[in-house]
């Protein structure tokens, strides 16, 4: 089983994976908001578990971008004011994803900035958790 750090770093690896697919996707011809949106969610929420992670803060599996910074804030770490309003982005995690009502209005460059601005945050916080020791078992995060 991976330990918290191998953990974060995992999810610091799909959270930048999914930044670099919604910054990618909001150029192309026909690609939705939802599209974007979500992996811009998904970028998000996966950066806050990251850091979660790397504190050794267990964290439910859930895509509430407003809960995942509530746990955050409750265990003393401070959230960046960049951002602020990001929990906008949680209903294209899941809702929007399986078509129970469509969105509209996604501010893309508000979102790619949110997302960007997660992962940066998080690569931050990872650069103060020390390397695993040699010969540690890596496992895939169930995120």
């Amino acid at each position: 089983m991976a330990g918290p750090a191998d953990l974060a770093r995992q999810l610091l690896e799909l959270a930048a994976a999914d930044e670099l697919a919604a910054r990618t996707l909001s150029d192309a011809a026909g690609i939705s908001d939802a599209i974007v949106g979500f992996h811009a969610q998904q970028s998000v929420e996966k950066a806050l578990k990251a850091v979660l992670a790397s504190h050794e803060i267990e964290f439910p599996f859930t895509h509430d971008l407003d809960g995942l910074m509530e746990l955050c804030k409750t265990n003393g770490i401070d959230m960046p004011s960049e951002l602020d309003g990001v929990d906008r982005l949680t209903p294209y995690g899941v809702r929007w994803r399986y078509g129970t009502g469509m969105p509209s209005g996604l501010d893309r460059y508000e979102a790619l900035g949110w997302a960007a601005s997660a992962v940066d945050w998080a690569r931050s916080v990872q650069r103060r958790v020390p390397e695993a020791p040699p010969g540690t078992a890596n496992a895939a995060p169930e995120a």
